[in-house]
């Protein structure tokens, strides 16, 4: 709410209510710019999303199949002493030390394939 003072003469009262509608302006301004980067954004990572998605549905599944050999070289990593979580991925873990986050990935994996194994009989 705009205050004006009412012992200042109407030319004072005008010239506030002008810098004020400027300031809105310049500030709806900067918001609608903002608007339109955030959409340009948006349809720029629609559009990769899209071209994303048809690249894996012609992946043939063979390749699909690699998750195996892929689960082995997360185990190895983390056999060396590193984390695979996206909580602390590439650090260091603490010797001797499991890291639950790690581990949840492991366990969702044996999960799925014997969700996997099921499915195939």
């Amino acid at each position: 709410m705009l205050k004006v003072n009412k012992l200042t003469d109407p030319y004072t009262q005008l010239d506030q209510v002008l810098n004020n509608l400027h300031t809105m302006i310049t500030t709806v301004e900067g918001l609608q710019n903002d608007l339109l980067e955030a959409l340009r954004e948006n349809t720029e990572l629609k559009i990769e999303n899209k071209l994303l998605r048809e690249k894996f549905n012609n992946i043939p599944e063979k390749h699909q199949e690699k998750t195996q050999d892929g689960m082995s070289g997360l185990k190895e990593i983390y056999q060396s002493g590193y984390h695979i979580c996206n909580m602390y991925y590439g650090s260091h873990r603490v010797e001797n030390e499991d890291c639950i986050f790690c581990l949840d990935i492991f366990d969702h994996q044996r999960g799925a394939g014997k969700k996997n194994n099921a499915n195939s009989k």
